[in-house]
């Protein structure tokens, strides 16, 4: 926490209070008001997602966050959480890629905790000369994850569908294998 892990045009919000949203809620499933935080501020993580319990381990102090479900204790969890957009449109943003991945849908969960090391099953379309050129499916997409955390950059084409929301992202330096 304190430490910039994005690249510094990104900011993550969590907005318990958004109007309408999915996610809104006023308190928590422990029944500590909620409010809205930039988890991510200029790239730096700024917070945790804290229930009680989680708050009395770090020593820290709880941040609203607390849901549960039909059986068990409370666990942390996000409210409306979403990667503010950026300032370039999507065709701003793929307009200098000479070679490279449109990415629409990612199959499977490859993530080593420990490592950042990132790997999944993708399909999308294949960028050529700025432009979307044909569909690809059955490929594979790989990198870091602290790598590619500080290579985001958002497009302004943010919309809010569901609680967890995201504009389109370009992120560059990438390992694509597959035909």
């Amino acid at each position: 926490m304190g430490e910039r892990i994005f690249d510094p045009s990104i900011r993550i919000i969590d907005n318990p209070l958004r109007k309408r949203g999915p996610g809104s809620r006023p308190f928590d499933a422990e029944g500590l008001a909620t409010k809205r935080y930039a988890v991510i501020d200029k790239g730096v993580l700024t917070t945790w997602f804290l229930d009680l319990a989680a708050a009395r381990q770090l020593n820290l102090k709880p941040t609203g966050h607390a849901a549960r479900g039909t059986s068990g204790p409370p666990s942390p969890t996000t409210s409306n959480s979403y990667l503010e957009k950026g300032k370039v449109s999507v065709e701003e943003l793929i307009g200098d890629i000479k070679s490279g991945l449109f990415i629409t849908d990612l199959i499977g969960f490859g993530v080593n905790g420990v490592t950042g090391d990132y790997s999944r099953g993708a399909s999308g379309f294949w960028i050529e000369k700025g432009k979307l050129a044909w569909p690809v499916s059955g490929i594979t997409v790989a990198g870091n994850l602290k790598d590619m955390f500080l290579k985001m950059i958002p497009a302004n084409d943010l919309q809010f569908k569901s609680s967890t929301n995201a504009p389109t992202v370009r992120i560059d330096g990438m390992t694509v294998a597959g035909s």
